[in-house]
């Protein structure tokens, strides 16, 4: 019997089951490192002044350990806000934040199969997770089928950019696959209008955090659960010879400030079309949530 020749896979693909593994082992150590994320965050929440009016529904489509939910349910009192996520100890951590007077839902899904009808959500806030799915396209393509027509998606992601200097520290060792790539904003621009978004606006900005040492770097990409994830990486340990010299290249980056990683932040704005979006049946064994039914479980959660 002839066996059929493995599939070739990309070494930058990501490896989504890495994904949700990583975050969910993050999930206690995430806050107090997440510094950059917390600015980040910060940044996209200013923005919901563009919106245009109050949404009654809310999806934070990457919650993490729901800071961002709890912001966005301070910011609209009234709305059902659901936190979504791939990993459960991350909701875990939402639900250790909900109170009767103020309920935060969660769900555990995967965010290119978002268990939620069409047009049953007004807003999609989605801040640094995008860079975990890639190619972004399903995901974005679920944001519009979820959003009412004239809905809002806001979102943030990780360009190119981000810790560039690790990755040619890495680069004077070996070949491998050693920190994580990210699309850029044009790419990220193109991928939202092939998902349907009406009028989509992309900005970056890049900031510049120090470290001590890169240990202290390593150690911070790990609290967060932003190691690296790639179908690439290699799955041993790596030499202390290969860590030494990758070390060494980057302390010929220090600065007054210490060790210098530049992070690449891409904000988009984006509208859903007037009329709704719609991408094909929805994948065979796959539940989908009425707006009725939305409502209704939320409800039903409050009892």
């Amino acid at each position: 019997m002839t066996r059929k020749p493995p599939v070739p896979v990309d070494p930058q693909a990501l490896d989504a089951a890495a994904v949700a593994r990583s975050f969910g082992r993050a999930s206690r150590s995430y806050e107090p490192a997440a510094r950059l994320q917390q600015q980040v965050r910060d940044e996209l929440l200013s923005r919901l002044n563009v919106l245009r009016e109050r949404p009654a529904r809310v999806l934070d489509l990457g919650a993490g350990t729901g800071l961002g939910t709890l912001r966005l349910k301070q910011a609209f009192p009234r709305a059902q806000v659901l936190a979504l996520d791939s990993a459960p100890a991350m909701l875990a951590q939402v639900r250790r934040r909900s109170w009767p007077w103020r309920r935060l839902h969660t769900l555990a899904a995967d965010a290119s199969r978002l268990p939620l009808a069409d047009a049953s959500v007004d807003l999609v806030f989605s801040s640094l997770m995008l860079q975990w799915c890639q190619p972004p396209d399903r995901v974005l393509a679920e944001a519009m089928r979820v959003l009412r027509p004239g809905g809002l998606l806001l979102l943030s992601s990780f360009g190119p950019d981000t810790l560039r200097e690790l990755r040619e520290a890495w680069a004077t060792v070996d070949d491998r696959v050693h920190v994580n790539r990210f699309v850029d904003m044009h790419d990220l621009g193109a991928a939202l209008q092939r998902a349907g978004a009406v009028e989509p606006v992309l900005d970056v900005d890049r900031l510049v955090l120090h470290y001590p040492d890169a240990l202290s770097l390593m150690h911070e990409l790990k609290s967060i659960g932003a190691h690296n994830v790639n179908a690439g990486r290699s799955r041993g340990l790596t030499g202390r010879q290969s860590w030494q010299r990758m070390l060494q290249a980057y302390e010929g980056l220090r600065g007054p400030q210490g060790l210098p990683a530049t992070w690449e932040v891409v904000y988009g704005v984006a509208w859903a079309p007037a009329a709704p979006v719609r991408h094909g049946p929805a994948v065979a064994g796959e539940s989908v949530v009425s707006a009725e039914q939305f409502a209704a479980n939320l409800r039903q959660n409050r009892r």
